[in-house]
């Protein structure tokens, strides 16, 4: 029997339970999983409904039980279930063997009178028999004749099943007398609590399951096996068809689990907007997309679990019975963010419009080809937390359920509208052979007209944005085509509205499959967003600088000194709401939680202030190289000043480090090298601008100086390490010299780049450290360590080493060159949020620096 034998209701019932964060699966024994038979004791389980009730209970975040009248003994020898599956007994009476002495003295004396009691009344009659349990007693008359058995049942209800004390259970041929107030819904109620479940589902055949049944509620739901009056909300026929039921579920849940399959992280290709991004799976899928701003909710989040989580698909109409065809190929039209999907025959245009104002952000996907094309589309709002309603249109479709308006222009498209308990499903089949189709996703509007200027038009103005960007741009020779391609996805991570930048597209792609590092990059991070800033003025793109610092001068203006500034803020320049869970996603290949937010936004780092004032730095020596008559402004000199005295203030407590380890503060001696460096930075600024410093700075300089070379440095590990008074290295410990605190000849320093690499490297890629951090579970190599290796080979003399390394850092980019955070050189795949700023700023200085 297979789930196409169970009817289309139940089907996608049983899918949408099967994505609840934590899930309570139950069932009666008799009857469901078991057939009814004429002796008891001969009772088998479903060897199918066994194995599915093993597999659920061997799944994360979801529970198996089975509550039955039968004693605990019973069951656990018949079942035949493991010890994952909560075996309750006695209707509720029995959820442990031990339970018997949990029976007060008075309800002992009155179960052994029962028990006298009913074993006189079957003695009258043949095939009547009497079960003992615990805390009940069951007089069984299945096997009797009719007037025996009613004879029977008759002489209880009026005898001892109105004895005070009793409580009375009648089942199919059994009356069962308890001594204790039980019944399956009460022991439901028990399983869920303990479970902590979202949902529960129950199994059930007989009139003692009703009880369980009137405890379902919300997403709840009941599954009656076999005839008869019911408050269950489904039906099946047999026990056959429960197996079937819970082997779907199974599937269902373990898929949901492990988020479906999971696209290679270097395999997805980001779309970028000045306002907004997306990304896009190999075979055009739109798998994630935020609405109103990067940081806001996603209404596109099958990256992070599976397609019911949101997306928007296309692809060639496939036959029944026929494989579904792989894109022949993916990838940018050189020098923009627009992306060409392409199949035989078939071709899909993506990419963000630009025209749009303040508060949208739409989707432009144009099919093109000689053959059938089928489009799902299935919008998410809330991260999947809203329900969807889908009306049709003749130009196209209209979303409700988010508080922004959404609509989709579609001219010439018919759709059918697929319904699950929450949520519709559009979908579409096209012929793109008379004529292209333009699909048009509007968010934040509910105009369905037709736009002016014409689709191709609003290309052509997007595609310039980008290409005419990188006409201007001065890039290392080294992989050319792959440098540009990373100073285009830097910029695509600016936020031109406000002038932050992002420090990644994602958030939650793990930095290990399955494991719990999944962090939420969608923010502005300070020293990410100075970093990525000084790389582009660096390719001689100075307006990104400009609008971060004024972004940040607006940020300052909020507080009474840069000593207070956050690590980090939202796009808008906002504190960030608490660090928060997103149940219902699985995680990407089931990593598990989805966060958004992020707790680091309350640490201490004060190591913030040295890439903002060495970016300072860098935009003001491009603008003199530039010929610019004022190339360091006022405003910028102020904010050098002010972050002089925040290093100041500041430069002696610990702190949280570059790495956010969510553990007690260390004095790091990269965030102690970034406070020299701020110094050190405003020192030689005054000096070439002619801006008057203090009589304290170089003091100041030479004091931090004095303290890391001394406090810094281990004779047992032979380097400078992570943080005083420890052994364990960082690789961010690199910039000791990579920043110019320590002479790049100095012997000291070649150790820590000789020790970074024994103990950091791992074949093509670099770890940030090996030690505690407090957290489960382990990480990749990240990419920006391998660039800050490559740097100090470089520095000094193993250019040949450096020269290997980068290599091996641009055959990890994807096949339309982007990177993500880190890198697992065994399996040798990306992980970590995609693509991430750190990475692309890593290769673009090593290529500069190779490049002579």
């Amino acid at each position: 029997m297979s789930a196409q034998d169970l009817v289309p209701e139940l089907r996608r019932a049983l899918k949408a339970i099967a994505r609840m964060p934590r899930l309570l699966v139950a069932s009666d024994y008799d009857g469901c999983m078991a057939p009814i038979v004429s002796r008891p004791e001969d009772a088998r389980p479903n060897g199918d409904s066994v194995r599915a009730m093993r597999a659920l209970a061997e799944l994360d975040s979801t529970t198996a039980a089975v509550i039955s009248g039968r004693a605990l003994r019973d069951l656990a020898t018949l079942s035949r279930l493991p010890a994952e599956v909560h075996l309750v007994g006695s209707h509720g009476s029995e959820f442990d063997v031990g339970f018997v002495h949990e029976i007060t003295p008075a309800a002992t004396e009155l179960l052994d009178t029962l028990i006298v009691e009913l074993r006189a009344i079957a003695a009258d009659y043949e095939n009547v028999t009497v079960e003992t349990k615990p805390a009940s007693t069951v007089l069984h008359f299945r096997n009797a004749s009719t007037t025996d058995g009613d004879a029977a049942l008759h002489r209880v209800r009026i005898g001892p099943a109105t004895w005070e004390g009793v409580q009375v259970t009648e089942g199919k041929s059994v009356i069962e007398l308890a001594v204790i107030v039980t019944d399956k819904g009460q022991a439901l109620d028990i399983l869920r609590h303990e479970a902590g479940a979202s949902a529960a589902i129950f199994f059930g055949d007989d009139v003692t399951d009703e009880k369980a049944f009137r405890r379902l509620h919300g997403p709840d739901f009941g599954v009656k096996v076999g005839e008869g009056d019911t408050l269950a909300t489904y039906r099946v026929d047999d026990t056959e068809q429960v197996a079937t039921a819970l082997a779907f579920l199974v599937e269902e849940r373990r898929n949901w689990l492990r988020g479906g399959a999971a696209v290679p992280i270097e395999r997805l290709t980001m779309l970028a907007s000045p306002r907004t991004v997306a990304l896009v799976t190999p075979d055009a899928k739109v798998c994630w997309m935020c609405h109103p701003e990067p940081d806001s909710a996603a209404l596109f989040g099958s990256l992070l679990g599976t397609d019911e989580a949101g997306e928007f698909a296309i692809g060639p109409l496939v036959e029944e019975g026929k494989a579904t065809p792989l894109p022949l190929s993916q990838r940018y039209i050189d020098s923009t963010m627009t992306v060409r999907t392409r199949w035989a025959g078939l071709e899909v245009t993506d990419y963000l419009p630009h025209d749009v104002p303040v508060g949208r952000t739409d989707l432009t996907r144009v099919i093109r080809g000689e053959v059938a094309a089928k489009i799902r589309f299935a919008p998410r709002p809330e991260f999947g937390q809203a329900a969807v309603r889908i009306e049709t249109f003749d130009d196209g479709l209209r979303i409700y359920g988010s508080n922004e308006p959404l609509v989709l222009r579609a001219p010439g498209v018919t759709w059918e509208i697929e319904s699950d308990r929450h949520h519709q499903t559009a979908i579409a089949t096209v012929d793109p052979s008379a004529g292209e189709i333009i699909l048009e996703l509007r968010c934040g509007t509910e105009d369905l007209d037709i736009h002016q200027p014409p689709e191709h038009e609003r290309r052509a103005e997007a595609e310039a944005y980008w290409s005419d960007w990188a006409k201007t741009l001065d890039l290392p020779g080294i992989k050319r085509d792959l440098m540009k391609r990373s100073a285009l996805t830097l910029r695509g991570l600016v936020h031109s509205d406000t002038g932050s930048i992002m420090a990644a597209a994602t958030t939650s792609l793990p930095e290990e499959i399955g494991g719990v590092r999944n962090w939420d990059y969608r923010y502005c991070w300070l020293r990410d967003a100075a970093l990525t800033a000084s790389a582009l003025v660096s390719v001689g793109s100075y307006s990104e600088a400009e609008g971060y610092l004024n972004w940040l001068h607006q940020v300052l203006g909020t507080l009474s000194g840069p000593e207070w500034l956050h690590p980090l803020y939202t796009l808008a320049g906002t504190g960030l709401p608490p660090e928060a869970v997103i149940d219902s996603l699985p995680g990407y290949a089931g990593s598990r939680p989805v966060r958004v937010g992020n707790a680091a936004n309350q640490q201490v780092q004060l190591d913030v202030f040295g890439p903002i004032v060495d970016l300072i730095s860098t935009l003001s020596h491009a603008r003199k190289a530039a010929g610019d008559p004022k190339p360091l402004s006022d405003a910028d000199w102020d904010l050098v000043r002010d972050m002089v005295y925040a290093v100041e203030r500041r430069w002696t407590e610990p702190d949280h480090g570059i790495w956010e380890i969510r553990g007690n503060p260390r004095h790091h001696v990269y965030s102690k090298v970034m406070c020299w460096m701020t110094v050190d930075r405003a020192l030689k600024l005054g000096d070439e601008f002619g801006r008057e410093t203090e009589l304290g700075w170089s003091v100041l300089r030479d004091t931090i100086a004095r303290q890391v070379l001394k406090q810094g440095w281990n004779d047992k590990a032979n380097s400078y390490t992570a943080a005083y008074e420890g052994v364990d290295l960082d690789a961010a410990t690199l910039h000791i010299g990579l920043a110019g605190l320590i002479d790049p000849s100095d012997p000291r320093f070649t150790a820590t780049v000789n020790a970074t690499e024994a103990e950091l490297r791992s074949g093509s890629t670099v770890y940030r450290y090996h030690h505690d951090d407090g957290l489960p579970g382990g990480e990749g190599g990240f990419h920006l360590c391998a660039a800050w290796l490559i740097e100090s080979y470089l520095l000094i003399d193993r250019r040949g080493d450096a020269e290997a390394l980068f290599d091996q850092m641009v055959k990890a980019t994807g096949p339309t060159g982007l990177l993500s955070e880190e890198y697992d050189p065994v399996a040798e795949r990306a992980l970590g949020n995609h693509p991430q700023a750190y990475s692309h700023i890593g290769l673009l200085r090593c290529a500069r620096l190779l490049n002579g």
